[in-house]
């Protein structure tokens, strides 16, 4: 979407973390508990259509940094990021300095 940006994150978890916080908020909502095999079952075939589709497959672009969030929280992943993007704008400043 963004091509030029300075900066690209893919974020990324396992299917099976994916699977325990889907399972965690329809239990917050208040729906029907489904296990987590089910879960993991429908989010691996959803990545398989996702990744092969024949109009704009995801992927991660070649130039991202990928994050995989399995052991982290959201504010976490959300300091990486910021660190992510303070990384970036030294080097590039640095860069533009020489």
């Amino acid at each position: 979407m963004f091509p030029d940006a300075e900066l690209k994150i893919f974020l990324t978890a396992s299917v099976q973390e994916r699977a325990r916080r889907r399972q965690q908020d329809l239990k917050n909502q208040g729906q029907p508990e489904l296990s987590l095999e089910e879960l993991e079952r429908s989010i691996d075939e959803r990545d398989r259509k996702d990744s092969t589709r024949d109009i704009a497959p995801l992927r991660k672009a070649e130039d991202a940094i990928e994050l995989v969030t399995d052991a982290l929280s959201i504010e976490q992943v959300t300091a990486k990021i910021i660190n992510l993007y303070y990384e970036r704008l030294a080097a590039l400043s640095s860069l533009s300095n020489r």
